[in-house]
């Protein structure tokens, strides 16, 4: 579907082409995908409704846990229904507003975790660098303002790559080899100078990844040097283990960014991009409530409060 347009032709759909270079396993990734979208949502409502009913999970840690598991549940949804009609419905085209929308919200809940890892890492380092004074410094307004701030800021940056995407015209092909609406296949469909829009969007893409990562880095030095400070063998492993499920999800989660987008722009290295982005897309959200109930003894006894279990020996 086309309109005229300035003397051009300008495109108001695009057709994601999604995995339709493996057609023959259409029903099978269909099958596993929406298995994994189940779980994802579920593992993580189990997350936010567990911490919201128990009032001994009221605590800076599992507040930031309830943002983030919520922020999957929302990153998730925004990509994976679409992309389950790709497959079974052969439904592949989608609006340039829709698409641009996509890229929205994917693009600010993206960088919404990364600030929300941060934020997460710094209250680690508060917790054992610093506990005497961590109830005083990690305040529950603070954690408000923490958790708003990395939202709002997250979703007023995306914007401003979103305004100057929305000035560009598309005008052919309208084709995008990808599942979803991510930033270098739409750019690359414009027939207007993107350099602009390239500039500002690696500038706040940069910001809302590295400055993080850096702070996270500089938090899990510290925390390190606190832990090996410890005299006694128990105590360190107690040390470790209160941020060790943070450590893994933030591990997974920059290590599949970092693989996604220093993979080659190539044509021949298209389906290793996207095996990368079904990784941070779809596996990361769906593992991190694992990751972060998998030995959490506060988690067990939450969901065994829940279901009218007394607390008793934890696998």
């Amino acid at each position: 579907m086309t309109l005229s347009w300035a003397n051009q032709t300008m495109i108001v759909e695009f057709v994601l082409r999604g995995f339709s270079s493996i057609l023959q396993l259409n029903i099978s990734l269909f099958i596993m995908f929406f298995i994994f979208y189940i779980l994802t949502v579920s593992g993580n409502i189990l997350i936010v409704l567990l911490v919201l009913c128990n009032h001994a999970l009221h605590t800076p840690m599992y507040f930031f846990l309830v943002n983030l598991s919520f922020l999957e549940v929302c990153y998730t949804s925004n990509i994976v229904p679409k992309m389950l009609l790709i497959i079974i419905a052969d439904q592949k085209t989608i609006s340039v507003v829709g698409c641009l929308a996509q890229f929205y919200f994917f693009g600010s809940l993206a960088a919404t975790e990364c600030l929300l890892l941060a934020v997460m890492s710094y209250d680690r380092y508060l917790a054992i660098c610093q506990p005497l004074r961590y109830p005083i410094l990690m305040t529950g307004s603070l954690c408000l303002r923490l958790a708003t701030g990395s939202w709002f800021c997250c979703f007023l940056l995306t914007a401003i790559t979103m305004v100057l995407l929305c000035r560009q015209t598309f005008c052919g092909p309208n084709e995008i080899d990808h599942f979803f609406c991510d930033f270098t296949p739409l750019i690359h469909l414009s027939c207007m100078d993107t350099s602009l829009t390239e500039t500002i969007a690696f500038a706040t893409s940069s910001a809302v990844t590295l400055v993080p990562f850096l702070l996270i880095t500089i938090s899990y030095s510290c925390i390190l040097i606190a832990i090996l400070r410890i005299p006694s063998g128990t105590g360190r492993r107690k040390a470790f283990s209160t941020c060790s499920s943070h450590l893994t999800v933030v591990t997974v989660f920059y290590g599949t960014l970092i693989a996604t987008y220093l993979v080659p722009s190539a044509d021949s290295s298209q389906h290793l991009r996207k095996g990368f982005s079904l990784l941070y897309t779809i596996l990361t959200p769906m593992f991190n409530p694992v990751i972060y109930s998998l030995r959490n003894r506060d988690i067990h006894e939450a969901l065994k409060k829940c279901l009218g279990k007394k607390p008793g020996f934890l696998i």
